[in-house]
């Protein structure tokens, strides 16, 4: 049987959250009869059961097999550029050093005849003659001393900038480590054709160690807030992927996908436990048990090529995304990034402050999803106008649903809160111990326009039978108060324009009770 090297390079990718299906496709003339194609180099990690062919052509696939091809040396066209590269580099730090060592032998030399020539100037000069062409000599040996030593230092900076580039290409060499390996995975593709033909073969396979992730830029310009989504794609599959038909895929592929059941839940008598049995002898595989990946043999017809089972699961309520251009992704783990969409969103914007822990003044932003994208949970990026405010993480957001957004500090809405009350009762015979505490809140509006504020403050909440709070004031009336003691105000507030609340409540103790939590 013939064998065949496909040449398919991969046209696609997938990248899915945390894995990645790869598709690769080539066209090659197969003769007449059962042959076999390899499809190589594949990924040492991929999943078994993702492997699926497809194609065109008038052939059979009659099977579809992983096997593990042997090269003297590793045939991968990153890896063996990189090692050239590093070789080619290796031979000019050698060059380099030996015109240096040239150099730095001529440089002795001339410094040897430079002592002499010194010694004869000296005497000349001493009897008073004037020798031109001693002179002479020594000028020009000055000039050829300082041309050498410059060239050695014009070599030092060549060898330090080769050095570099060499250890470059070593780290990368060392981020690519198993391409190194010479060993390389095939799909081995067996086809029965009735007569030679060209065959287009199109295989794809699933890898782990890649994924992507969602990340965001909120820009705020006056009530208008932009949504800018990427998708950031990291990968160390064993592979660079060059700039194909990529797309980013929400959905969580398995291969070992399962319908959930529960079996029943048995409660019984607690029994002694029984002496531990005897190990049982596995089981042998039958003379029948094969692993190849796929079996069926389809035929094919006037135009599609016959496919084989495939394995791979495809969530039924995930979204697809193909960024505008094609990205290069290498399998270095860095990450890219790919612009995914750009969503013009109507936000309601107001402020809120909770005095009680801190006076900062919190913009807000709450939005409703008008787009169609379900967006992933992800990190934002706030910003006003060109001012970049802060970071945000968002939450999953469907379509339709509202969120609320913090866009960032103002400190032209001032917030001032301070203990105007305090009083506090001694235990006597037959007493409680109490504290009275009020509090004064007063926030101002600096902003050139009306303001809707909402302010956060607090009672406690008794955990023990013998202590007791009891609310005394809330002014003006809150908005809302829970059950945890949060009292909630929103206020509407001109330009220029103030307001206080105010909050009072009483802390009852037992005499013999000694508090805790307690804050002024």
């Amino acid at each position: 049987m013939t064998e065949l090297l496909v040449d398919a390079p991969i046209v696609a990718v997938t990248v899915y959250p945390d894995r990645a299906r790869i598709t690769r496709r080539g066209t090659v003339t197969v003769p007449g009869g059962d042959q076999t194609v390899y499809v190589e180099p594949l990924p040492l990690a991929l999943e078994n059961d993702s492997v699926r062919v497809s194609g065109r052509g008038p052939a059979t696939v009659l099977g579809v097999d992983l096997v593990m091809r042997h090269h003297p040396q590793a045939p991968d066209e990153t890896v063996a550029d990189l090692e050239r590269r590093r070789l080619e580099a290796q031979d000019e730090v050698a060059a380099l050093a030996d015109a240096d060592d040239v150099q730095a032998q001529l440089d002795t030399f001339l410094g040897q005849l430079a002592r002499r020539a010194g010694g004869s100037f000296a005497r000349t000069l001493a009897t008073g003659e004037s020798n031109t062409e001693l002179t002479g000599f020594t000028e020009s040996l000055a000039q050829r001393l300082a041309a050498v030593r410059s060239t050695r230092r014009e070599l030092a900076a060549q060898r330090r900038e080769v050095e570099e580039r060499l250890a470059a290409v070593g780290r990368r060499l060392a981020a690519l480590k198993e391409q190194r390996k010479p060993d390389r995975r095939s799909a081995a593709v067996a086809l029965e054709l009735e007569s030679e033909a060209e065959v287009e073969i199109e295989l794809s396979y699933v890898v782990p160690a890649a994924g992507w992730a969602s990340s965001y830029d909120v820009r705020l310009n006056g009530d208008r807030l932009t949504l800018n989504w990427y998708g950031l794609i990291t990968q160390q599959t064993g592979e660079d992927w060059p700039e194909c038909d990529l797309t980013l895929s929400t959905a969580r592929p398995t291969v070992s996908a399962k319908v959930p059941e529960l079996d029943p839940w048995f409660l019984d008598r607690r029994r002694p436990p029984m002496p531990p049995a005897p190990a049982a002898v596995p089981l042998s595989r039958g003379a029948g048990f094969t692993e190849q990946l796929q079996s069926a043999a389809p035929e094919f017809g006037a135009a599609d090529l016959a496919v084989a089972k495939a394995t791979i699961e495809q969530g039924v309520t995930a979204a697809s995304y193909t960024p505008p251009r094609p990205v290069a992704v290498p399998g270095d783990g860095t990450t890219h990034r790919a612009t995914i969409a750009a969503i013009d969103l109507d936000a309601e914007l107001d402020y809120i402050t909770a005095p009680v822990r801190s006076t900062d003044v919190q913009l807000r932003a709450t939005v409703v999803n008008s787009s169609a994208h379900t967006l992933p949970a992800g990190k934002a990026a706030i910003f006003h106008e060109a001012d970049f405010v802060g970071s945000a993480a968002l939450p999953v957001w469907a379509p339709g649903e509202d969120v609320e957004l913090a866009l960032g500090l103002d400190d032209r809405v001032r917030v001032e809160r301070k203990l105007v009350r305090r009083d506090a009762s001694k235990a006597t015979l037959g007493s409680t111990r109490r504290r009275q505490v009020e509090y004064e809140t007063k926030v101002e509006n600096h902003t050139p326009r009306k303001a809707r504020i909402t302010v956060l403050d607090q009672y406690p909440v008794a955990r023990d039978h013998e202590i007791t709070v009891k609310p005394l004031t809330a002014e003006p009336e809150p908005a809302e108060t829970t059950d945890l003691g949060v009292v909630t105000w929103k206020l509407d507030l001109e330009p220029g324009a103030e307001s206080v609340v105010r909050l009072a409540f009483r802390v009852d103790t037992g005499k013999s009770v000694e508090l805790s939590g307690w804050r002024e």
